[in-house]
């Protein structure tokens, strides 16, 4: 994913500190460091980037008053699971994601985190992806209008606007690290237009662009969504957010399924990115995001798994496969190559996210790295072309894992990590928050 987008037989990749130095043919680079890890049968690929994300909801998997129905039923029918939602919750969901995530490819990851009861914070998921080691954009989320003033959540899920305002703030000031190479960096993220008001859009735009950080909610995901909109603002998703300054280079929504034509060339003229969630877009039935048309126009688009409660996986090389699919049964055999899928998941997902420094193997960007064994049988026969075959086929998890400079996944066990008992925990807590 450099910028002659080079596929190199024999390649080799430097890496000095959290810096790639060098990449090229073995023969093109020293011999020699410091550890050499020798990955013959393997496919290096800049690491995956996942751009939207609700962490929390790994312990609300498949339940089954929210396993049919559409994005409002779906998630009116957990609201009432997520207001017992506690800190240890927080923190053991986000490292389970996150260790799927990374076992998957997954590098860098956004998380939207917008419900907050029983003294949960921010601060919870950032403290977990501290101990995990994931490069991290931890997005403050809000909801602020309830059931009585027309909003989906219930009454007792929301807070007060002024709160959030503070309580952002807050986060922004104590842990966003705008240098480039960072690991942490805050985002502003009222949920949805079903669940904030227009005062605390602006309120929230104003903000985040008083500190320079990136802003980021839901929009157009499916009819419903856009038929809300209309009766309750007289106005289309992509109008709505243009009203409110929700529109520009630090700002990405997440879904846009149901982006009409005006939208796609509003976001494309003022580089507003979108995060493709086409698993959680099939399982809810929203329909198929024109990522295709989205592209074309030259607009922003990056991958997101979305929550475990919608999309039920954090499998990041998956998801790459299904946005594949999914744009050739909606558009036809030639919407969507494999090459085109991963580029939106590395360097898509990094201009989404507004990064220069992740999402490309070249000199001077972060050591960020996944490695597939080409020796799996969910890829035999297919050696004539292996980075299709990341996509078309299935790579399995990943072989090495390698996340600012540091290697997170070795002979494809996750390294300094408790795994069996983060899932054993992770399993007790999501037994207490769900009660047949």
């Amino acid at each position: 994913m450099d910028a002659n987008r080079r596929e190199i037989k024999n390649g080799s990749i430097l890496i000095k500190g959290n810096t790639i130095v060098a990449v090229g043919k073995v023969d093109e680079l020293p011999p020699t460091a410091d550890e050499v890890i020798d990955l013959k049968g393997h496919i290096a690929i800049p690491g995956l980037i996942n751009t939207h994300h609700h962490m929390y909801q790994s312990l609300t998997r498949v339940i089954p008053e929210a396993q049919d129905g559409e994005l409002f039923k779906w998630i009116t029918n957990l609201y009432p699971l997520w207001q017992k939602l506690t800190p240890d919750m927080i923190r053991i969901s986000t490292m389970m994601s996150m260790a799927e995530l990374m076992l998957t490819g997954c590098t860098t990851s956004s998380d939207h985190l917008y419900v907050f009861p029983n003294g949960c914070r921010l601060d919870d998921s950032i403290e977990a992806a501290a101990r995990m080691g994931m490069r991290f954009h931890a997005s403050r989320g809000s909801m602020s209008v309830g059931q009585s003033r027309g909003g989906l959540p219930p009454d007792s899920l929301v807070e007060k606007e002024h709160v959030i305002l503070e309580d952002t703030q807050r986060v922004i000031e104590r842990y966003h690290d705008a240098e480039r190479g960072s690991m942490l960096r805050v985002v502003v993220a009222p949920c949805s237009p079903f669940s904030v008001s227009q005062d605390l859009m602006r309120e929230s735009a104003r903000l985040a662009r008083h500190y320079r950080v990136s802003m980021h909610t839901h929009l157009a995901e499916n009819d419903n969504d856009v038929r809300y909109s209309r009766e309750k603002f007289n106005r289309s998703p992509a109008q709505y957010v243009e009203d409110l300054g929700w529109v520009g280079q630090d700002v990405w929504h997440a879904h846009c399924v149901k982006l009409d034509e005006y939208g796609i060339q509003l976001f494309a003229r003022t580089g507003t990115g979108v995060a493709h969630c086409p698993c959680s877009n099939m399982r809810l039935a929203s329909g198929i995001a024109p990522v295709r048309k989205m592209l074309d126009a030259g607009m922003k688009v990056g991958m997101g798994v979305d929550g475990s409660a919608s999309n039920d996986t954090s499998d990041m090389i998956a998801e790459v496969r299904q946005a594949l699919l999914l744009q050739r049964v909606g558009f036809g055999p030639d919407a969507m190559t494999a090459r085109q899928a991963l580029e939106i998941a590395t360097l898509g997902g990094a201009k989404v996210l507004n990064r220069d420094d992740i999402g490309a193997l070249a000199p001077g960007m972060m050591a960020d790295v996944a490695v597939f064994d080409l020796n799996q049988p969910g890829l035999a026969g297919a050696g004539h072309d292996p980075v299709a075959a990341l996509v078309f086929c299935n790579p399995g998890k990943v072989a090495c894992s390698v996340i600012n400079g540091q290697v997170k996944v070795r002979g494809g066990v996750m390294v300094h990590t408790d795994l069996p008992n983060i899932i054993e925990r992770h399993n007790t807590l999501a037994t207490q928050l769900y009660v047949p």
